[in-house]
């Protein structure tokens, strides 16, 4: 039940509402997941004013603001990454994945990930790609932001999120991704899915969704040997109403495992 609605100007006057204690004050992105009937009085902190709404490449990554809506980075992803068009196209899938039209029109970066499950398929992608996360405030003050991994903080959110904000969320642009999953209809939510992305240097990660409170990080090494017993092996217990866990452990070997393939093509293709 939301109490109090604010609209501060500044990421000054916003750091100081969210730190009060009484009552619960929290931020306020599309307001997809505060718009949920929940009996507990809490004030919100409109971000809107404050210009935390673009997207653009900075240096070696791609820098996501808070406020931008799911749509909005659908929508610049073609332009920003016209030199790596199929990152650009993998990240769409799952960003549609996610959500319908309407709701990718309020649904913003950092709420999506701050509300995820682990049927997420924008937070499973993200993490794969080992975002970054800007937070304040920082541990100095408040103009440094901590930054974070998405990784670490996933697991963490009710711990490490109360009374700060994300501001921006970065993705590196050179590396490729993958994005497959298994559902009852295309349009459904994930039973399983995986998300693969390879660095230039070899790096791979697997992120493993569809199960659980946040998806799993299932894989990080220098190349992808082990990569499919990985997966395997990270969704051995994840069973529940929709799927045996039996089931989901071997639909991650094989999602997995097709991801890699279409890397690995892309990568032919790339080099030739």
């Amino acid at each position: 039940m939301i109490v109090e609605y604010h609209r501060p100007t500044s990421l000054e006057e916003a750091l100081v509402l969210l730190e009060r204690l009484e009552p619960l004050t929290v931020p306020l992105g599309g307001g997809t997941a505060l718009n949920r009937p929940s009996p507990q009085p809490a004030a919100v902190v409109d971000l809107q004013a404050l210009g935390l709404n673009f997207l653009e490449q900075q240096g070696s990554f791609l820098a996501l603001c808070a406020a931008l809506t799911l749509q909005a980075l659908m929508d610049g992803l073609g332009v920003q990454l016209l030199s790596n068009r199929d990152l650009a196209a993998v990240l769409q899938k799952a960003i549609a994945h996610e959500a319908t039209y309407n709701l990718r029109q309020a649904a913003t970066v950092a709420g999506t990930l701050v509300a995820a499950d682990g049927r997420s398929p924008f937070a499973t992608a993200m993490l794969a790609m080992d975002a970054q996360l800007s937070i304040l405030p920082g541990e100095a003050t408040s103009h440094n932001p901590q930054a974070a991994n998405l990784g670490d903080i996933l697991p963490l959110r009710s711990e490490r999120l109360p009374h700060r904000l994300i501001t921006q969320v970065s993705i590196p642009v050179k590396a490729r991704l993958a994005y497959e999953f298994v559902a009852r209809s295309p349009a459904d939510r994930p039973i399983v899915c995986a998300s693969v992305s390879v660095w230039p240097s070899g790096r791979t990660r697997v992120a493993l969704g569809g199960h659980g409170t946040a998806p799993v990080l299932a894989f990080d090494g220098p190349d992808s040997s082990g990569a499919e017993i990985a997966a395997r092996s990270a969704y051995s217990q994840a069973g529940d109403k929709w799927a045996s866990a039996e089931y989901r452990q071997d639909v991650a070997g094989i999602l997995t495992r097709r991801c890699l393939e279409q890397l690995a093509s892309l990568a032919h293709v790339t080099d030739h």
